[in-house]
């Protein structure tokens, strides 16, 4: 480093003007490469390397509020939400998007509202960001459901975990239906035929989808689908209790399996099992959905369920949000403006045939 080098970086900040002299070219070439623009200016790779270089040398930084005054943009991406950087269960979504935004250069400013943030607030927070020049927005929400866009959002804006109503904006969703799908087709490849399902007595969409696939798998399969064996519950671990009602049921009638709308019924299903003296799997097969840290895995035996899709969410929000091209080529086309992304089946240890000789029975005549 030469000695104006290093008289510049420990006397001020280094500007544009510096390092144009420091690699001998004109303040505009610095600019273009710097800033990664054209202005139809061509600038050979060496020259490129050399401005490159002499920046680093400066510890130049560019400045965003210069810039920001000039495009009236910052390279930065709001991500509102209610309770996502909260909570364990989705927070991978947002950490997906924060690398995503990293890798394109761009900044992600997020703002935890809460869940249940009125609209006045939520509008207050996208009017500060829009303020500060922020230049793209994302809308995320813990779980899927629906919401109604607050005011000022740029009709760019793409909603994560949530579908917005009206249909003027991008939407990305897990497909609920094609993940319930798959691990209710599980249970029936492993004999069962008499499945009960634990509804989230909500009725928010993801329940309807997946009770949708739940029913899809059934037909797809001969089997009926059995009202009785349908309850609508709390999403809670006190949730899955409600499964002893069904185990008292006579054994003809008693499910050999168990459909959860998520893990966190699933592990009280655990529990009202083991209440009346059943074995998970040997006695009740019980499956979940979203595979959420801490519960799915830990559970005795680990629990079979559906991973949903949150960091591949999560990068494709920004992709979108920054009309990166191709980010659509490898998801489903989108139905509207609503895109669904699958999730993964994971498999672990609490499926197995049925254990009764009636259910074997059944298992056998089909």
């Amino acid at each position: 480093m030469s000695q104006e080098v290093k008289w510049l970086s420990t006397i001020r900040r280094p500007t544009l003007k510096d390092v144009a002299q420091a690699a001998g070219v004109s303040t505009t070439t610095a600019s273009v490469v710097l800033n990664d623009r054209r202005d139809g200016v061509r600038v050979p790779d060496a020259t490129r390397h050399r401005v490159q270089r002499a920046a680093e040398d400066l510890g130049y930084r560019p400045n965003i509020l210069a810039r920001s005054l000039r495009t009236q943009k910052t390279r930065t991406i709001g991500f509102v939400s209610d309770e996502v950087t909260t909570t364990p269960f989705a927070v991978g979504m947002l950490a997906a998007a924060q690398d995503e935004a990293s890798r394109h250069g761009y900044l992600l400013f997020v703002v935890n509202l809460g869940p249940n943030a009125p609209l006045a607030l939520q509008e207050q927070a996208i009017d500060q960001l829009t303020q500060h020049q922020v230049g793209h927005f994302i809308y995320g929400c813990m779980y899927h459901r629906l919401v109604d866009p607050p005011l000022g959002l740029p009709a760019d804006t793409v909603f994560l975990n949530c579908e917005a109503n009206g249909g003027r904006h991008r939407s990305i969703v897990p497909d609920d239906r094609q993940g319930a799908y798959e691990v209710a087709a599980e249970l029936i490849k492993a004999g069962h035929r008499r499945i009960a399902f634990l509804d989230d007595h909500r009725h928010p969409p993801a329940s309807r989808l997946r009770f949708d696939g739940f029913r899809a798998a059934l037909a797809e399969h001969g089997l009926d689908y059995e009202p009785a064996l349908h309850l609508k519950t709390t999403p809670f671990v006190r949730g899955g209790l409600v499964l002893s009602d069904l185990i008292d049921l006579p054994a003809e009638q008693r499910p050999t399996a168990v459909f959860c709308y998520n893990d966190r019924i699933a592990m009280g299903a655990y529990r009202a099992a083991r209440t009346r003296g059943l074995r998970v799997p040997d006695d009740l097969s019980i499956v979940g959905f979203d595979d959420q840290e801490f519960i799915a895995s830990e559970l005795d035996p680990p629990l079979t369920t559906v991973r949903l899709p949150h960091r591949e969410m999560g990068q494709l929000a920004i992709q979108l949000v920054l009309d990166e091209p191709g980010a659509l080529d490898d998801v489903p086309a989108p139905k509207g403006n609503v895109i669904r992304i699958a999730g993964e089946l994971v498999r672990r240890d609490s499926v197995a045939k049925p254990h009764s000789d009636l259910g074997q029975s059944d298992a056998s005549s089909s």
